[in-house]
């Protein structure tokens, strides 16, 4: 399972999450793929992405979880508990 984290470089919500998971990567247990949505529409569009934002878990090409919106420490560390 990884993790693909939707972002923009203009989205100043994403550059706050950069920083959340910066400060405990150590604790989470997966891989983290980041995708800029601007660059990559075909994968944007292929998870439906409508917000930024956005992270998925995923189990090979199956979604798991999702969550889009700014999270705070704790909640990035609900979210990966799956």
């Amino acid at each position: 399972m990884k993790i693909l984290k939707f972002y923009a470089d203009w989205c100043g919500p994403c550059k706050m999450l950069s920083k959340t998971i910066e400060s405990i990567k150590e604790e989470i247990p997966f891989e983290i793929e980041e995708v800029d949505a601007d660059n990559n529409p075909d994968m944007a569009k292929k998870y439906n992405i409508r917000g930024l934002p956005t992270m998925i878990i995923v189990d090979g090409e199956t979604e798991v979880k999702r969550h889009t919106g700014n999270m705070t420490a704790d909640q990035v560390k609900e979210f990966v508990n799956v």
